[in-house]
Formats: C-alpha cells, structure tokens, sequence
C-alpha cells in the first residue's frame, strides 16, 4: 500500500541527548520536564518514556497527568493551572498530583476541603507577568491560610518569567527584577522553589533555584542561542515532490493570484499544507529543503500543497525527492517560525493527526 509522503520524524535519542544537557547546565536543580500539550506536539507517553530520567513532569490539566498516571509513570507530575473546579481534589489526591495554586477561588477549594493526607501544593507568585499567580504581597497570607487549615499542604513556591527569552537591555532588566521580586516574595519560608523555564536555564542561572522547568529548550527549539549549546531538533517534518511543471514569465500560481513568475520558473508542488499543520500564513520566500538544498516557497500555503522555486536546482530533482519543511540544523522550526510571523511552539504543536508521528531510535 502507498501513504500519503507526509510525516513527521521524531528523534528518540535527541529527547535524550537535550535532556542530559539541561542537567549539566543546571547541575543543583531537579528537572521538571514540561510534556503538556501532547508533549509539545510529540506524543506525551513517547515524550515521558524518553525523558523519564527526568524529576518530574509538568502537564495543564488533570487529563494530561491521568494518561501518564495509567502508563505506569511514578513521577511527580505538576498541574501548572491547577484546579480547574474543586470536585477535582479527590481525583488529585488519589493520583497523587501536585498542584499550581494560583488565584484566590483555588485557595478557597482548598480551604474548604477535609483533608487528611499530604499535597504538595506550588504557590504561584505573580512576579511581573500578570497573567496567573498571587500578587507578591499576598503570599504570606496565603501560606498562613494553609498552614492554618492544615498540615498536610506542603508548600513550593513557583513563578514565570515574562521575558526571559529576549536578550535586549529592557527584557534583561525585567527579568533581573522579576528574579529580585522572587526572592523577596520567597526568602522566609526555606521550602522548595522554582522560576527557571528553558531560557533562565541558559541565561540566568541565579533563576534555577531546587528545580528548572525545561519545556521547548527539550524539543530542541525555543531560544536562538540553544544551539551554542548543542541541543537537538527532535521533530522533523517531511514530505515530497508532489509535481513538477515550467510556469512562463508573468502567470500566476496559487489561490488568489498572489505569486506571478518574474521570469520562466520550475516550480514543484510539494504534499504538505494548512490541513497538515504547515502554517497558512508562511510568506513568500519561507525556506524548504528540497534534496538538502534551500529554495523558496512561492504562492500561497493550500490545504494539502505548497509549491517552491526549484529553477536554481532544475536538472537536480525529481517527482518524488524529499522534502524537509524544518527540523534539520539547516533549516529550524524556530527559522521558519520567525517567517511566518510567530513561534516555533506553534508549529510543533499545530502538526495535526493525519501526519504520522514516526519514532526515530
């Protein structure tokens, strides 16, 4: 039987390889691999299997860390958003989940609730970012409600940075003044504490605390400097030349009339698009590998093609000749991202199901 050419390699031991790089570079801390989202599009049970030399894991909800939890998997496994409704509390206790306490209704649930065994509980402090967490003056009282209510909670402290990824003067010093808030907020309680996601891993390590939260910096992307590093691509999305044809001067190709051909051109249509995960929003010139050699995509993305420049490489291909659309050291998913107005953690978790996911050992 012949398949559809497009699918998606995922690099078992690349998973692997970054994941002992992340420990090097913060050699005191406990690692809290974040697998939520389907493991950033690579499979969650694949992704927790070839990271399990991993602390700990960190998921979005309740359903993310039950997969892992029927899988056999023993780790920690953090809920970063919490509770999203308190009959959830039982199902956590008996699966032995950590929590995110984040907002003043998930504090109440708790409060509320009969305890009589152990949880640890990670308050998350709003450190600047303003999107989740207790403001830095309300963490005391929130600690002395739960140590009120009960010795079971065992207390963490937790945060997020805003823009720790950016290298500009105003991005260093906000992330140096949310490093500074963290410690204000946390420095009574002697408890375990964690800031670090994948760009404080590389560029702050006064941030990494008892444990470091790596979540694309694992896939290999993420930060322009993690290859100075040598981490690893670990998804690689492929396909192949689909046709090939000569489009005289001055015709157009594609919906909407968008490309017109300066000169005589040999375009190739390609068995990928929008319905694969391709961004529909890729510009004209957006690279693609084709025999290893970069050309430029032409056209607009449709929903199962996209057609590319092939005139520099006319006598070098074929109908049916590979094609990588990122994945490779010369051309990322963080580069294609860039040309297609976002990031590389949308094209790695918008790959859709009807492209296979191809383990790589």
């Amino acid at each position: 039987m012949i398949y559809r050419p497009t699918k998606a390699y995922v690099s078992l031991p690349a998973l692997s390889h970054n994941l002992k790089l992340i420990k090097k570079l913060s050699p005191q801390s406990k690692v809290m691999a974040v697998i939520k989202a389907n493991g950033y599009g690579h499979g969650i049970c694949r992704v927790a299997q070839q990271l399990s030399e991993a602390d700990g894991f960190a998921v979005t909800s309740i359903e993310e860390a039950l997969v892992l939890r029927q899988k056999g998997y023993l780790h920690r496994i953090v809920l970063l958003e919490g509770l999203f409704s308190a009959s959830e509390i039982p199902v956590v206790i008996q699966n032995r989940l950590d929590l995110v306490l984040h907002s003043q209704h998930q504090l109440e649930w708790l409060l509320d609730y009969p305890f009589d065994t152990t949880l640890n509980v990670w308050i998350k402090i709003d450190t600047g970012m303003h999107r989740l967490g207790f403001h830095p003056d309300a963490v005391e009282s929130v600690v002395q409600q739960l140590l009120n209510k009960s010795s079971a909670f065992q207390i963490h402290f937790i945060s997020h940075f805003a823009s720790a990824d950016e290298q500009d003067g105003f991005s260093r010093d906000f992330t140096l003044a949310q490093i500074d808030c963290f410690n204000d907020s946390t420095e009574t309680w002697p408890v375990p504490k964690s800031l670090a996601n994948s760009a404080g891993i590389l560029h702050y390590p006064a941030s990494h605390y008892d444990w470091v939260r790596p979540g694309i910096l694992l896939y290999g992307c993420g930060n322009p400097t993690g290859s100075q590093h040598n981490f690893k691509p670990v998804m690689r999305l492929e396909s192949q030349i689909l046709s090939l044809k000569w489009i005289p001067k001055g015709e157009f190709v594609g919906y909407g009339n968008a490309w017109q051909a300066p000169k005589d051109t040999y375009v190739g249509v390609v068995a990928i698009g929008y319905a694969d995960g391709y961004p529909r929003h890729a510009k004209e010139g957006t690279p693609v590998l084709v025999n290893g050699v970069r050309v430029r995509m032409v056209g607009r993305v449709s929903m199962d093609m996209i057609t590319v420049d092939l005139t520099p490489m006319v006598n070098q291909v074929k109908v049916g000749d590979r094609v990588v659309l990122w994945g490779e050291e010369a051309l990322t998913a963080d580069e294609v991202a860039k040309w297609c107005g976002t990031i590389s953690y949308e094209l790695l978790t918008g790959v859709t199901s009807r492209v296979p996911l191809i383990e790589v050992r």
